[in-house]
């Protein structure tokens, strides 16, 4: 199924939020431990100004559910994922290096929309000028493991029992690089 990248607005905060809490109430992939407010996802979104930013994937034909006609005409589908270029590390010396995370709807995993979104997330950091892109993810995340091996990722590093997740489970950190 095609997709659809591009920045997030205002209109997109409902989906990135109602994503984001799926994914903190399933555990396994962040560690916040409680779902997130609409207005604490808005000021997450807000803090990303540029280089940084947030996107959004979307169907581009409405996939199986009703699509959302844009006032440019075109017809698109519902927001099945979303992920940020962020600030990696608050120091000007690390300007350029930029840490990934991304997110996607729980029934839409497992179509392409991660591999789609990592691609285009990377190409972006690469269009805004970033030199490295980090990902640090749950050492246990099967899914985030194999889209950094399939972009070319170096691990780096391992944080044993780092981080708990909303279902009180420890984790450890892997920390994963690429070179841009």
């Amino acid at each position: 199924m095609p997709y659809v990248f591009r920045a997030a607005t205002e209109s997109d905060l409902r989906a990135v939020t109602d994503i984001y809490n799926a994914s903190v109430v399933e555990g396994g992939s962040t560690a916040d431990l409680t779902p997130r407010t609409f207005e604490q996802r808005r000021a997450w979104v807000e803090s990303h100004k540029p280089p940084y930013g947030v996107f959004v994937v979307e169907t581009a034909d409405g996939g199986d559910d009703e699509g959302i006609t844009r006032g440019d005409g075109t017809s698109h589908g519902p927001v099945v994922a979303f992920g940020a270029l962020s600030v990696f590390y608050d120091r000007a010396g690390y300007d350029g290096v930029t840490d990934l995370a991304y997110y996607i709807a729980p029934r839409w995993r497992r179509r392409g929309v991660g591999t789609f979104l990592l691609d285009h997330l990377l190409d972006e950091a690469r269009e805004r000028g970033m030199r490295k892109a980090i990902g640090v993810i749950f050492a246990d995340n099967a899914g985030s493991i194999a889209l950094m091996r399939r972009f070319g990722f170096t691990r780096f590093g391992e944080l044993p029992d780092a981080a708990t997740d909303s279902t009180g489970t420890m984790r450890g950190m892997s920390y994963w690089y690429l070179d841009l």
